[in-house]
């Protein structure tokens, strides 16, 4: 018989799909990473795992603890479903701009939910950094995630995500393309990618309201680029110790309308239902279209579910309020 032994084995070994209608006008090969063959319907599955693993086995995480972390509501999901296996609590806390699905998900899978204002500064104390920050010191027997800066993400992907594509495309991938956030995945897959072949592009995809590009290209930390913007997943307003900028090729800024608009493309012309950060990725896979060539091999990430934005980017209604359609 042939049968995990609980959810979390499932986690991972997620396919590479073949984008066909949107890539029309590219050279190239352009193959998606599906990540929402996880069990929690997105990549943070992966790092949500392992860095409970990781903070099991050094003491930081301990029998009945609760775990605690701010979350844009995915790596929430995974850090729930690894909770419920192994029999912890989880408290998550979420800023205001995040779809109610992913609070009401979070809440479904037991966790308590917490809201913080979203335009506030990172380090304002009701921010959702600095209000996950304190319950992690205030509650007894709690244990702090922060994805941020936890080394143990970059880790599962140097592990998992990375091998994998460089397995399913028998080594010939030239280009990985993918939105950038916390910066666990860009910096575990590009590091495994480019120890195999030092050749691979690294590409990330960043959103206007974020700091990466500017500071990738000058290395100033510019106030002057950070303001609210409306895609979830990816760009921050703080620099992670995640993000390794030595192993980023480059970034290219997508808009949120344009973000917003391929999210539906994805899903009314490939029947690909994904997150907003996929409309993000694809429409800046276009965006790079005078660095691929015939014989390229690009491999675009998808995060998350199409669930997680049916009252936002799949509710034309907010679209229309949003001035993204007509």
């Amino acid at each position: 018989m042939e049968y995990a032994e609980n959810i979390l084995e499932t986690i991972g070994n997620t396919p590479l799909v073949k984008l066909n209608k949107l890539t029309a006008d590219l050279p190239c090969l352009v193959l998606s990473k599906y990540e929402t063959f996880n069990p929690g319907n997105s990549v943070k599955d992966r790092m949500a795992l392992t860095m409970i693993e990781d903070a099991e086995a050094d003491g930081r995480l301990k029998p009945g603890g609760t775990i605690i972390e701010g979350t844009s509501g995915n790596t929430g999901m995974g850090l729930a479903l690894a909770a419920i296996v192994k029999g912890y609590k989880c408290i998550f806390v979420i800023s205001d701009k995040q779809s109610k699905e992913k609070m009401d998900i979070l809440r479904a899978v037991g966790a308590e939910v917490i809201v913080c204002p979203n335009d506030v500064e990172p380090d304002d104390p009701r921010s959702y950094y600095s209000v996950s920050k304190r319950l992690g010191e205030e509650t007894p027997n709690s244990w702090y995630v922060n994805q941020y800066d936890n080394p143990s993400n970059t880790k599962a992907h140097y592990e998992s995500t990375g091998p994998e594509i460089w397995k399913q495309t028998d080594g010939k991938i030239t280009h990985f393309v993918v939105g950038v956030g916390t910066g666990g995945t860009i910096s575990g897959v590009g590091k495994y990618l480019k120890e195999q072949n030092p050749n691979v592009k690294v590409w990330g995809i960043d959103t206007y309201g974020s700091v990466f590009k500017k500071y990738h290209e000058t290395g100033i930390f510019d106030e002057n680029e950070i303001y609210p913007y409306v895609t979830e997943g990816i760009g921050e307003d703080i620099l992670p110790k995640n993000v390794d900028f030595s192993i980023i090729d480059g970034f290219t800024k997508v808009t949120d309308k344009d973000a917003a608009i391929y999210t539906q493309k994805l899903a009314k012309e490939e029947g690909m239902f994904l997150g907003n950060s996929a409309g993000a990725a694809i429409k800046g896979v276009l965006q790079l279209k005078e660095h691929f060539t015939k014989d390229d091999v690009v491999v675009v990430l998808f995060h998350d579910h199409g669930s997680r934005y049916v009252g936002k980017m799949f509710n034309n209604e907010w679209m229309e309020k949003m001035g993204y359609i007509e």
